[in-house]
């Protein structure tokens, strides 16, 4: 018992500062690419904060298993190299004996994955696509930027302005390029300001010059003042929800091939991280020749290439290729049959030197 207790304790310990490396390092890297994607427009630069968040919170099941998995293979690995591991095999005991030990230090872990999986997964997906398609429908005036040529959302009206103050919402040296039909209007203005008329917001150009050209005539005029009304932005609600976005609930209702590979994506994350528990008390050991990095160079490319393996899993079933039930048999029930085995032929199981239980 005091075995079991320090061993989980070692266990929470690692399992923490590698969960806190994971973190730190996903931040990073989703940062990078939230603000790529604002730069592009894809998000508002003021919500990179929040997607970021909710993009981290999608990825935690991943990062939970990922982090259990090197803390056992860590643990374990670093016991066989201090001979820890010799006072456990004296006592009668096997590498088998370290499941019923890892699994009370890892079920709070597999539940927080399944719960993150199937809960929290698709809400933070579908916040994400939320605040995607706000922005996109966001009005014309909170498109302006100076500096920059913008497009109005029905892309019949291009915007530009050189500067701007954004608490009168007015600016200086307006561009307006706008088409109607067969008419094309090209007009350019000293200065511009928002004003609302009647609930409508428009456009006010000042002292400028107006181009109208279409197929039967051209015109040229000057102006002092000339509105143009703006739009004010799609309120309606989303209309599309993908997949990832779905609750679990209404996965199981509607069986389609992509709501199928969505829920082989989210069970086989829990499933993932139980064979990974498998492997890693399969493959932890010390070698003196080859030293410690080979275990976690094995660790990581063992998780890569398992999870690579999920999404090859999740298109082919999205794709028509092959049913829930063969992937679930075919890659999770393969890696945890082999790694049983690999587990139980390290405990002497079939060579006649199976360790006997102490008496």
């Amino acid at each position: 018992m005091l075995f079991d207790s320090s061993l989980r304790r070692e266990l929470a310990g690692s399992f923490s500062a590698t969960l806190v490396a994971l973190v730190t390092v996903v931040v990073t890297i989703t940062l990078i690419r939230v603000v790529g994607d604002a730069s592009r427009n894809v998000f508002s630069p003021a919500d990179v904060l929040v997607i970021m968040a909710f993009t981290v919170l999608a990825d935690a099941p991943t990062i939970l298993s990922l982090s259990m998995f090197i803390a056992v293979t860590a643990v374990i690995t670093r016991m066989y190299r201090d001979s820890e591991m010799v006072i456990w095999l004296g006592t009668g005991k096997s590498p088998l004996g370290l499941l019923l030990p890892v699994l009370r230090f890892a079920w709070p872990v597999l539940l927080a994955i399944l719960v993150l999986a199937s809960l929290v997964l698709p809400w933070a997906y579908g916040r994400i696509e939320d605040l995607r398609d706000s922005f996109e429908k966001r009005g014309e005036i909170a498109r302006f930027e100076p500096g920059k040529f913008q497009e109005s959302p029905n892309e019949d009206q291009v915007f530009f302005i050189e500067t701007d103050g954004r608490k009168d919402a007015s600016g200086r040296n307006v561009f307006l390029f706008s088409r109607k039909d067969d008419m094309e209007t090209v007009a350019a203005a000293q200065s511009g300001r928002v004003e609302v008329i009647e609930d409508t917001k428009y456009l006010v150009l000042d002292k400028g010059q107006r181009l109208q050209s279409s197929a039967s005539a051209l015109s040229i005029a000057s102006f002092e003042r000339m509105g143009i009304r703006l739009s004010g932005g799609d309120t309606s609600a989303r209309g599309y929800t993908p997949t990832n976005a779905l609750s679990t609930a209404k996965l199981l209702a509607k069986p389609s091939p992509r709501n199928n590979a969505e829920l082989i994506w989210r069970a086989g994350m829990l499933i993932a991280a139980v064979n990974l528990l498998l492997v890693a008390l399969a493959a932890a050991g010390a070698n003196p020749r080859v030293g410690n990095s080979a275990n976690y160079g094995f660790a990581l490319l063992a998780f890569v290439v398992y999870f690579n393996a999920l999404i090859l899993a999740k298109n082919a079933v999205e794709n028509g290729g092959y049913s829930v039930l063969q992937v679930m048999a075919g890659l999770h029930g393969s890696v945890f049959a082999l790694s049983l085995l690999w587990l139980l032929l390290r405990s002497g199981y079939g060579s006649g030197t199976r360790w006997s239980q102490s008496r």
